[in-house]
């Protein structure tokens, strides 16, 4: 995979990251994970972007280039990550929200709990992240090049599995139809309406 494969502004990349393989290697050991699951996110054009009031020490890395890994703390409990898109300067991320674990279950299990569903062990970002190994030190990190997390290519996703819908849990652009998954997947997350947002029509 390549630069050019990410250049391109996040819902446009949002979908094509479905089927791709995120990989983190640590001491631990190695998990390998199949996203089933995306939703995009802009910058100052989007309310629900880190990014919607500029450029911060936090959302520094949404800015560019793409390729790299932005990695930020949920309501001070879980890590979620994001593949940065589009061009450098402008911020546009993914969040990775559910995979399939294609490689290291035991490890990404012992991680998770051991009375975890195999479909649930990285359903849900911060879940994603936990299975995974993802923290803050790989914020910044260059998934194209990097040695530690790696993106690549997997299995081509047909245009007819892929589902579109509003985002999950957020108050504002709840209803921006930013989040693309795998039809019938069971490792992807229920759709959530966040408690402060009024329901989105056509979802």
């Amino acid at each position: 995979m390549n630069i050019d494969f990410l250049a391109h502004p996040a819902e446009e990349v949002a979908p094509k990251l479905l089927g791709t393989v995120l990989t983190c290697k640590n001491p631990e050991g190695t998990v390998s994970i199949a996203i089933t699951e995306t939703e995009a996110y802009s910058g100052a054009t989007d309310p629900a972007s880190h990014a919607y009031r500029g450029r911060t020490a936090r959302n520094a890395v949404m800015f560019g280039p793409a390729g790299h890994l932005y990695v930020y703390r949920s309501h001070g409990l879980h890590w979620c990550a994001n593949v940065v898109t589009g061009a450098e300067g402008v911020a546009s991320a993914v969040l990775i929200r559910a995979g399939r674990i294609i490689e290291g279950e035991a490890l990404a299990r012992e991680r998770r709990g051991a009375e975890v569903e195999s479909a649930r062990l990285a359903r849900g970002p911060g879940n994603f992240c936990r299975a995974l190994g993802i923290t803050a030190e790989h914020n910044g990190m260059d998934v194209l090049t990097g040695a530690s997390v790696v993106l690549s290519e997997g299995e081509p996703v047909p245009a007819a599995h892929i589902r579109v819908g509003p985002r999950v849990g957020v108050s504002k652009a709840h209803d921006w139809r930013h989040r693309f998954y795998l039809a019938d997947d069971p490792t992807v997350s229920a759709y959530r309406l966040s408690p402060r947002a009024k329901p989105p029509t056509g979802a």
